[in-house]
């Protein structure tokens, strides 16, 4: 989910990028090559409206992410769970076959190897549901943080119709922010107050 929240706000910052160089070219400006740059943000004004969210704050202290991390932390904790339950009666089975041949209760080689063909079935089929079990896994997990991804993404455009920003970006996807453009408090507090509600 970050790498895709961090291409969305490279694509925001280029455009945002774009348009500031699109009205620099509009306007008249002096043919001379200026001979000093600026070194510090604070003399620098700019003419578009920016502000950011740090996601991890967010993923921290969002109730929603809160209950995905969870709900993800359950599933994990259910699949090595069944992992350990079969294992352990695969063990315990094979464990049985050995004792039964060091006693001589195998009458038979046949009896023997319907044993070890059962050993095997139980093997193939605990194969076979852990993996159906883990694919559900990640298919409830997929879902899950889709969820929490649309969440995020329909309350910014919701609060931005308000504010009117033009970019609202990642903290990650810069190297320096005015601690003073941070929204991510509002933006927690309306994100939990929303959801609150629907739950």
């Amino acid at each position: 989910m970050k790498k895709t929240a961090l291409g969305a706000a490279g694509i925001i910052m280029l455009c945002a990028v774009a348009s500031c160089s699109d009205n620099a070219k509009t306007t008249t400006a002096p043919e001379t090559t200026p001979t000093s740059t600026v070194e510090s943000g604070e003399s620098f004004a700019s003419s578009t409206n920016i502000r950011y969210i740090d996601l991890d704050t967010i993923m921290e202290y969002y109730h929603l992410a809160k209950d995905v991390q969870e709900f993800t932390i359950r599933t994990y904790s259910e699949l090595e769970q069944a992992q350990r339950t079969e294992a352990n009666k695969i063990q315990k089975f094979g464990q049985s076959i050995e004792d039964n041949m060091r006693k001589n209760v195998y009458l038979s080689e046949q009896s023997y190897n319907a044993d070890v063909q059962k050993l095997n079935k139980m093997q193939a089929d605990a194969q076979n549901a852990l993996a159906a079990r883990q694919r559900k896994a990640e298919q409830d997990l997929l879902v899950q943080n889709q969820q929490l991804n649309d969440s995020i993404q329909s309350f910014i455009k919701d609060y931005n119709s308000s504010h009117h920003y033009d970019a609202i970006l990642f903290k990650a996807a810069g190297v320096y922010f005015n601690p003073a453009l941070d929204i991510t408090k509002e933006v927690v507090e309306g994100l939990n107050g929303r959801y609150n509600i629907v739950k």
